[in-house]
């Protein structure tokens, strides 16, 4: 039974307790949650180095990182320390998009080592089996969807959505089908002049599926690629068929989220959320940024990351991070660290806008130990320790800094907060309370630091030949 049929049992599995322990919430929520379709928790029956984690829009907001390998690049070394980056620095799941060489190695050690859940885009490995998108069968998907299923692959995405009729919308686009997965089955539509196979073979994919308790996330081959092409009609005709899609994965016992779009103008983002939770009704929406404006090739991760704080914010489950690479190339280890830095910080501060119990507490802890001068505390709390402790360091190095009341800003003469403290004990002012209890807060793990939960991760790094540190940094392991 899948965890959506257990839930529905009114069992609560170790999976479950696991993650009302991670979230401080009771266990009864995270099943009753579970058994209405509103949270998913990928957990495939062979991913035994799984430390089990949920998504919903009634739990902390979770991020997820895109790894992979292309032609031109990387390895299963290259890979796994990709993994370790991901993992390191906060990601609640990763995707392995890989479409080079090495495609099963990869994938097995990517679930061999991982204690996050591992999702996959099953579409990537036909078309390198087939030679070419047309000559894609319906055998060689079924094949491939239960090879990685088989392989311990927790959730993948299922382009089922993208039908023969909604390709005639795309056709006064600016940017067209920008979706990998939407792109290769438009072809292979256009080729054979059949329906998606995706679509015709759904329920024995939802059988598959069942199985190997494998989480749909339904992707959204027809995603807007730039703000002109956003909330079109091709869009949302997608996501109609993505509603009827979770409605059949459900009667089949199967998990599902539902994937969101890219690019978006900042006043739609929100609108674009509630839509998806009214027609999916109430499956967890899994969203790709949204970019809010198209002029930044080379931070996209912080155009990305603002649409993504206010998707959150309308109530999105779970922001996939982008890196400075989107549309540049494959991300490298420290774009990978840059995609987590702006994606963690877009997800914390939806929960903390969202009220989300205990989210603000991690703010005031750091907020306190700034207004003391406590830079090692303040270094700790940070969400990149490292890259907080390197920029204090490259302008006032040596431990005598860190018990000074100033840094390079304004340094001694005008750093406001000395001022004001000099003031309060003075007299001139009353002083001002302290007493944030990180240690008792009931915040959910992802809304403490350390930032990556499963920090450590030694099963990766030793499967790696070389000690791991941190892009362009070393850390004390």
């Amino acid at each position: 039974m899948t965890q959506l049929e257990r839930a529905r049992a009114d069992e609560v599995t170790e999976a479950m307790e696991r993650v009302a322990e991670r979230e401080k919430e009771d266990t009864e929520f995270v099943r009753a949650q579970v058994a209405d379709g509103q949270a998913v928790i990928p957990a495939n029956d062979h991913h035994d180095a799984l430390d089990p984690m949920i998504i919903g829009r009634e739990f902390s907001t979770k991020v997820n990182a895109n790894i992979g390998n292309s032609d031109e690049t990387s390895d299963l070394e290259g890979e796994l320390r990709k993994l370790h980056t991901a993992v390191h620095y906060g990601a609640d799941t990763v995707m392995d998009l890989s479409t080079g060489e090495g495609l099963d190695p990869i994938r097995e050690a990517n679930v061999e080592h991982s204690p996050v859940p591992v999702g996959t885009v099953p579409i990537y490995e036909a078309v390198k089996r087939a030679g070419s998108p047309e000559e894609i069968t319906h055998e060689l998907l079924l094949d491939v969807i239960e090879k990685q299923a088989e392989q311990g692959v927790d959730y993948m995405t299922i382009h089922a959505g993208v039908l023969m009729e909604h390709l005639p919308l795309t056709d006064g686009r600016k940017t067209g089908i920008v979706s990998r997965g939407g792109s290769l089955l438009a072809k292979w539509m256009e080729e054979n002049g059949m329906e998606n196979p995706l679509y015709t073979k759904f329920e024995e994919i939802c059988e598959i599926f069942r199985e190997h308790d494998v989480t749909f996330s339904l992707g959204d081959g027809l995603r807007p690629g730039c703000l002109a092409d956003a909330s079109d009609e091709a869009q949302f005709a997608e996501l109609e068929t993505l509603g009827e899609l979770t409605r059949t994965a459900w009667d089949h016992g199967v998990q599902v989220m539902v994937e969101g779009p890219g690019h978006v103008p900042m006043d739609q983002v929100a609108d674009n959320v509630e839509r998806q939770q009214d027609v999916c009704d109430g499956a967890p929406f899994y969203v790709l940024g949204p970019l809010v404006t198209d002029v930044a090739p080379g931070y996209d991760h912080i155009t990305s990351a603002i649409g993504a704080t206010e998707a959150g914010r309308a109530g999105a489950a779970m922001l996939c991070y982008v890196t400075p690479k989107e549309h540049l190339g494959l991300p490298e280890e420290e774009d990978v660290r840059e995609g987590l830095a702006a994606y963690r910080i877009a997800a914390h501060a939806a929960d903390v806008a969202n009220g989300r119990e205990g989210a603000r507490d991690w703010d005031d802890a750091l907020s306190e130990a700034r207004y003391a001068f406590d830079w090692n505390e303040q270094f700790d709390l940070a969400l990149d320790p490292e890259r907080a402790r390197s920029y204090h360091d490259q302008t006032l190095p040596g431990d005598n800094y860190r018990e000074a009341r100033f840094c390079s800003m304004c340094g001694v003469e005008f750093c406001s907060m000395r001022i004001d403290q000099d003031a309060r004990e003075a007299g001139e002012m009353s002083d001002i309370a302290d007493e944030t209890d990180l240690a008792g807060s009931v915040a959910a793990e992802v809304n403490r630091p350390p930032t990556g939960t499963h920090d450590g991760g030694r099963a990766i790094r030793e499967a790696i030949d070389d000690q791991w540190e941190p892009p362009e940094q070393s850390v004390d392991d």
